[in-house]
């Protein structure tokens, strides 16, 4: 390895500055050598003087990028695509959904949390995790086995049953009659606490009619028991059958493609279910997010949009028996109606669908919520069929293994309006022309009519093609020869970004 050395250079720099006036200015000078191979490292070792250079010998092994066993380091790939352009980079939009249904927000300065969330108690202990709920559970039954032994501790000690004389074994001599039979310490009341509290009952120890506050104490407990338990299996049993569990069932494609359907551009997506009880009366809604500034000058990042979407001819609502692929049409009302493929790569916008019905087996609603940002979104795609009928087994087959394949398929890259105002000139040419013959007995006024009409390939009168571009319709008008009959179009017209159709 080499290390460059400057110092001669700036010493005879400043050399010249100091004597420069004195002396006059003399172009610096420095023996040079003519090398036949200037690239070779021998000829520039054997030649000190041709650059001013410095060898460093001596070097450790990890300078030169070996390790200390004399192998090369692993070097990681390049994350930089050699497809790389300037000004193609995607970008990507925060998600407000994330792809298994959760919801990307976090709350902060919330006055008075705590106490809101403790007056919805049982709200707050269903939206606990597993490992709270379950530890909640253990301590509610084993606090309040305590708690009743200590009271139950103290009914004895105030009666006088845990006296030396008192005890169970001095019973019988002494003549005592207990509160509670075959009590002689804290572990036993402790036993007694959750005997009374579960009604568990081993014949033991048994209340007598000696003190009405040991009664009164074993009816408190009992009711006490019983609430507890109902209450806490209740939130068990919540957990369990919550909407969250059954949405875990219901899938979402991993992206959404973009493809022409009858001639228009449509965004889909797939659903399923995986469980063989259905989905009753299920519908299915799509949410764009993106931002949005007013004429006010206001700025909207988090601006929602309904998608108008659909399934066949059906609408929203679906007969959920296999997967099914929903539709968003790209037409005059859809905010992606001016989007073209690079402006997908480009904008910022998360597509949000929602999914709901009610549970057949539970009877429960249900909701599964999923999200495609722009990277999700494949141009040119098409959703493998999944749903195939078997012969040997009578039935329709679902291949879940396809639900997430795609097919790529010619689609134009540019947006839906460009691709409706090029079918719109394709109509032009396809309109017959006037005959010679007729424009000539026309009147001047027919003329200039017959004229624009020919100029633009549409009538002028129809205000829905009065779009302002002219340069695209000279463009396509080329195409055409004048002169006695116009010459056949090309298969394709060749339209802006990429975007052609067939004539």
């Amino acid at each position: 390895m080499m290390r460059f050395n400057f110092s001669n250079h700036s010493t005879s720099e400043a050399t010249s500055a100091g004597e420069k006036s004195t002396q006059p200015l003399t172009a610096h000078k420095r023996p040079l050598t003519i090398e036949a191979d200037p690239d070779s490292l021998d000829s520039v070792i054997s030649n000190p003087q041709s650059f001013p250079i410095t060898i460093v010998p001596n070097r450790p092994a990890s300078f030169y990028g070996l390790a200390a066993n004399g192998k090369p380091f692993k070097t990681q790939p390049s994350c930089r695509s050699r497809n790389f352009r300037p000004g193609s980079m995607r970008r990507v939009r925060r998600r407000a959904v994330f792809k298994n249904g959760d919801c990307n927000v976090v709350q902060k300065n919330l006055q008075r949390r705590r106490v809101r969330f403790l007056q919805d108690m049982y709200t707050t202990m269903v939206d606990w995790q597993w490992r709270w709920t379950l530890l909640a559970f253990a301590l509610s039954f084993i606090l309040s086995w305590l708690f009743f032994a200590l009271l139950w501790w103290l009914i004895m000690y105030t009666h006088g049953d845990l006296e030396e004389l008192h005890m169970p074994d001095n019973q019988e001599e002494s003549g005592w009659s207990p509160c509670v039979s075959a009590i002689d310490g804290f572990t036993s009341c402790f036993l007694f606490s959750i005997e009374t509290q579960h009604t568990i009952g081993y014949g033991v120890r048994t209340t007598s009619p000696e003190c009405p506050e040991a009664i009164f104490m074993m009816c408190f407990q009992s009711i006490y028991g019983v609430m507890s338990s109902a209450f806490m299996a209740g939130i068990v049993f919540a957990k369990m059958t919550r909407a969250k569990q059954r949405a875990q069932t219901l899938l979402f494609s991993k992206h959404a493609v973009i493809c022409q359907r009858d001639g228009s551009l449509s965004l889909m997506f797939r659903v399923g279910d995986m469980r063989k009880s259905h989905i009753i009366g299920a519908g299915v809604r799509a949410q764009l997010i993106r931002t949005r500034s007013t004429k006010e000058g206001e700025v909207m990042t988090q601006h929602f949009t309904e998608l108008e979407i659909g399934t066949d001819d059906s609408g929203s609502d679906l007969f959920f028996i296999w997967p099914m692929v929903i539709e968003h049409k790209i037409d005059e009302n859809s905010p992606l109606y001016e989007m073209n493929a690079t402006d997908m790569l480009h904008d910022k916008f998360e597509i949000v669908v929602i999914l709901e019905g009610t549970v057949e087996s539970t009877g429960q609603s249900a909701q599964a919520r999923s999200s495609y940002i722009n990277t999700e979104i494949l141009w040119g795609h098409r959703f493998d069929p999944v749903v195939l009928y078997n012969k040997d087994l009578q039935a329709y087959e679902i291949d879940y293994a396809r639900f997430n394949e795609t097919t790529q398929v010619d689609t134009p890259l540019c947006s839906a309006r460009e691709l409706n105002e090029i079918y719109k000139i394709q109509e032009g040419f396809r309109t017959p022309a006037p005959t010679s013959t007729a424009m000539r007995h026309s009147s001047p006024n027919s003329s200039t009519h017959s004229s624009n009409t020919c100029s633009s390939g549409f009538h002028s009168g129809d205000s829905t093609l009065q779009y302002g571009q002219t340069r695209k319709l000279r463009y396509v008008w080329q195409l055409s020869v004048p002169g006695n009959g116009r010459k056949a179009l090309p298969n394709r017209l060749p339209l802006r970004r990429g975007c052609s159709i067939d004539t």
